[in-house]
């Protein structure tokens, strides 16, 4: 009875043992599920996102990314307003309804600058790029995995702060603990109570990335809709 005892406790001991992973080993494996052949790092494609947003009209964007050759434009339709932003290896442009020199109190009013071009690249091309966006340099990832319970379901948690350098913001991925897959990311920032969470759900697989296809974004601290995004990969 004695060695029976004693040979349970050991198959306990390294069944406990195998389920734990670290935060590294859980980032690779979510790779492995959205960009199984490592088609992220040569990304060419258009991706065409509706936003649908409460009490509003929705606005439609049409985005390019080609990481070789280091371009990114973004084009983004609601109602008769056109705005277009563009970064080509490092250098920004923008235009207004086909304008690519539209008036000081125009550029104001739309918020029509290099900077906000710049933004909307490193915006796209991070939540799109996700979860192998993880690798960039300045990203820290903490090898404690957390199992959480989020709105009814089960999963592995990863969370991601970063360098002073790169954000002040922390991240939370929620991968399913059978696939892999990333099915929620949160993110606070230093003010208590900030911060949003995004549900995914679906897939659209462009050129060989597995992309969550439907957005919906809430608010931490009183789970306000926000909108919800959807992608594809045609008109």
């Amino acid at each position: 009875m004695k060695k029976l005892t004693t040979f349970l406790l050991l198959i306990i001991s390294i069944t406990s043992f195998s389920q734990e992973i670290t935060g590294d080993e859980l980032l690779d494996k979510a790779i492995q599920f959205h960009d199984p052949n490592g088609n992220w790092p040569t990304f060419k494609g258009t991706l065409f996102v509706t936003m649908e947003i409460p009490e509003k009209s929705s606005r439609k964007s049409e985005i390019d990314i080609n990481l070789p050759q280091e371009y990114f434009s973004v084009k983004a339709i609601r109602d008769t307003i056109a705005t277009k932003y563009t970064v080509n290896k490092g250098i920004s442009s923008f235009s207004f309804n086909g304008d690519k020199n539209p008036s000081e109190e125009i550029k104001k009013n739309f918020n029509l600058n290099p900077e906000r071009a710049k933004m909307y690249k490193n915006y796209y091309t991070f939540l799109f790029g996700l979860p192998m966006k993880l690798k960039d340099e300045g990203t820290i990832i903490h090898q404690k995995v957390e199992k959480k319970t989020f709105k009814g379901k089960e999963y592995l948690v990863l969370k991601a702060t970063y360098s002073k350098e790169v954000g002040k913001d922390t991240w939370y991925f929620y991968f399913n603990p059978k696939t892999y897959a990333m099915e929620v990311y949160q993110f606070f920032k230093e003010k208590k109570d900030s911060g949003e969470y995004i549900l995914l759900s679906d897939l659209e697989i462009i050129n060989g990335v597995k992309m969550p296809k439907t957005r919906a974004w809430y608010y931490n601290k009183d789970n306000g809709y926000l909108g919800t995004d959807i992608l594809s990969s045609q008109k």
